[in-house]
């Protein structure tokens, strides 16, 4: 792990070295998916069924067969471990009671001439969830999507999930029979994303598509998006620990452990006031890394990203994290509400030495799909208000039309617009002739 001091004279440039992923040229992959997305275009289920064959190795007849029946879900269900289900549906549970009360009602004001203003929201009609499948597969990541949009009142949740050469993960069936999704496809890929955002004979299309995936699956979301919605491009998962001296480094270690194991392009930073705590730390780590099985990953991950920022103090501490703006913060400090109040850029902040990130991920209740590389800057965790949409209410009574339509005429024709200005006039003079008793009615 790199090294650095708040107070080096290159602090600035070595964090941004720290932080900076090299941008692989990805050329190459845009054009794949593109073809893949006008193929599936054109040819819709058969395009499917080839793209299945080809990359998961499994050859259907019938584009019907890749839909996963209720009395498949349930036998599915079946195999699972009956602690796997129980845990499933705990964490199902708290995550539910946590997004309920994001969900916004609907609002109107009235003014006193009698105009009415507010917003009306809605559910989206329709969420395509990707799932990553096979092995590397993560039922709590169908309960943090199907969740949110089930709270929100969506009506049909479709979830696409790959079975490469016909493996399928029960507890990952499990997991969309618990959440509620209405239709799953065992269909991966950029061919998963087209099916969804263009829709097929078999696999009708949705209005915004959520859930992490491959580079094929993130460049295929980026494409699609504005003829569908997306949550967001994510990157690699990160890390970001601020802790003082009286934290055990085992503990430490292993949250640091708990996001390199995800792969080798994941970051672990650890910010701390105290060199002899930093010290501590990287002990634990090369004392505990063999006992990891994934411990190849997590060795390349902290080598190549994983850092170690030593600064004066923890207010100090805080400006580095809003410089990070991290995807996962834990504060593994004393009072860690005396920090909360400074912290302007995080994706998730977990608070105090018993609250590790890990937690997060499965059960605390919040959204574990987050903002990564930055953009916790300008964006949010996925939560219900992804899954609704806000309209305008706008009802302007004579009397009010009347005296916001001279507003309106006279910011038109500053801006060249007569027809505007025209129609606002109409509803000022139709006041007007009412007040009269003339009527509305124009010779």
């Amino acid at each position: 792990m790199k090294m650095l001091a708040r107070s080096d004279a290159n602090f600035a440039a070595d964090l941004d070295q720290l932080l900076n992923v090299s941008a692989a040229d990805t050329s190459a992959v845009e054009h794949t998916v593109a073809d893949i997305i006008a193929d599936v275009r054109l040819r819709g289920d058969a395009a499917v069924l080839d793209y299945t064959s080809r990359f998961d190795r499994l050859d259907f007849s019938d584009a019907a067969q890749l839909r996963i029946s209720a009395e498949q879900l349930a036998h599915h269900a079946a195999q699972v471990d009956p602690a796997v289900r129980e845990a499933l549906e705990a964490a199902a549970a708290r995550i539910r009671a946590y997004h309920e009360r994001q969900a916004a009602p609907s609002w109107q004001y009235s003014e006193p001439d009698g105009t009415v203003l507010g917003q009306q929201i809605t559910p989206l009609d329709s969420v395509g969830i990707y799932v990553p499948g096979g092995k590397a597969a993560y039922p709590s990541s169908v309960l943090m999507n199907a969740i949110p949009a089930k709270v929100a009142g969506v009506k049909r949740i479709v979830m696409t999930v790959p079975t490469p050469d016909g493996v399928i993960n029960d507890a990952v069936l499990t997991a969309a029979l618990v959440a509620g999704v209405d239709e799953i496809f065992t269909v991966g890929g950029a061919q998963a994303v087209a099916a969804l955002a263009y829709g097929t004979a078999t696999i009708r299309p949705v209005d915004k598509i959520t859930g992490p995936g491959n580079i094929y699956v993130a460049t295929a979301k980026k494409q699609v998006f504005g003829k569908v919605g997306i949550d967001m491009i994510a990157g690699p998962s990160e890390i970001c620990v601020v802790a003082d001296a009286a934290t055990d480094p085992d503990w430490l270690a292993m949250d640091l452990f708990s996001q390199a194991e995800h792969d080798e392009d994941a970051q672990s930073i650890l910010i701390s006031d105290s060199q002899a705590l930093l010290d501590r730390v990287t002990a634990a780590i090369e004392r505990l890394l063999p006992e990891m099985e994934r411990a190849d990953i997590i060795r390349k991950s902290l080598d190549a990203r994983g850092g170690m920022i030593l600064c004066a103090n923890l207010d100090e501490a805080i400006e580095v994290v809003n410089l990070i703006a991290p995807e996962h913060l834990e504060l593994c400090v004393d009072h860690p509400e005396r920090l909360l109040g400074n912290i302007r850029h995080a994706g998730a902040i977990f608070m105090g030495r018993y609250t590790p990130e890990a937690l997060g991920d499965y059960c605390a209740g919040p959204n574990h799909v987050l903002p990564t590389s930055g953009t916790a800057r300008f964006s949010s965790p996925l939560g219900v208000y992804d899954f609704q949409k806000r309209s305008s209410i706008i009802n302007f009574s004579a009397q009010g039309a009347a005296k916001q339509g001279r507003v309106a005429s006279v910011l038109a024709r500053a801006e060249g617009l007569t027809a505007h200005a025209r129609s606002a006039e109409y509803r000022v003079e139709g006041y007007a002739g009412e007040s009269s008793g003339q009527g509305g009615n124009r010779e």
